[in-house]
């Protein structure tokens, strides 16, 4: 796999858990430790992109 095609699926899982946070507050019952979970997880993403890039 090259780098590129890694960036680009780190991405997808990033904007899959921007939505995840998303209708996670939209939620009537809304987890604040999974949504602090999640934010989490997209920020090392975020992160290892950032990395990946450079």
């Amino acid at each position: 796999m090259s780098i590129i095609s890694h960036i680009q699926i780190l991405k997808q899982k990033h904007d899959k858990l921007s939505s995840e946070v998303e209708q996670a507050h939209k939620s009537l019952v809304s987890d604040e430790l999974y949504i602090s979970q999640l934010k989490k997880e997209k920020l090392r993403l975020k992160e290892e992109i950032f990395r990946l890039s450079r």
